[in-house]
């Protein structure tokens, strides 16, 4: 499974941007595809997540400002990003939980660059 995400970039505040991640490989049926960030000097954090299912979940830092959305017949998901802040600067990844039974198996993608300028 690859993760390859893209759409970062260099945004005023109060801007929008909406970064893409497209999985190829088996991803299977039962999945959780999500966002996550890292700050400089901070740890990975969680940003928001939709199951197959179509249940959304959100980090309270960014509700009412992200949307998460998956293309399933493109093995893609996104999260559109409105109102950005300073705060939003940050490395974000893309990761896929598969699950097989009680197994869940998880893959990250390699990060795009989001800084909000001032």
């Amino acid at each position: 499974v690859q993760l390859q995400a893209s759409g970062g970039g260099l945004v005023q505040a109060g801007g929008s941007l909406r970064l893409s991640c497209t999985m190829s490989g088996s991803i299977g049926s039962i999945n959780k595809m999500g966002w996550y960030r890292q700050a400089p000097g901070k740890q990975r954090e969680f940003v928001a997540s939709i199951a197959s299912s179509g249940r959304t979940v959100y980090a309270d830092s960014v509700k009412g400002r992200c949307t998460i959305h998956r293309d399933d017949a493109k093995n893609t998901v996104y999260l559109q990003m409105d109102s950005l802040e300073l705060e939003d600067t940050a490395v974000y990844y893309c990761k896929l939980e598969k699950f097989s039974g009680s197994i869940a198996y998880n893959y990250w993608g390699h990060g795009t660059q989001v800084t909000v300028s001032s």
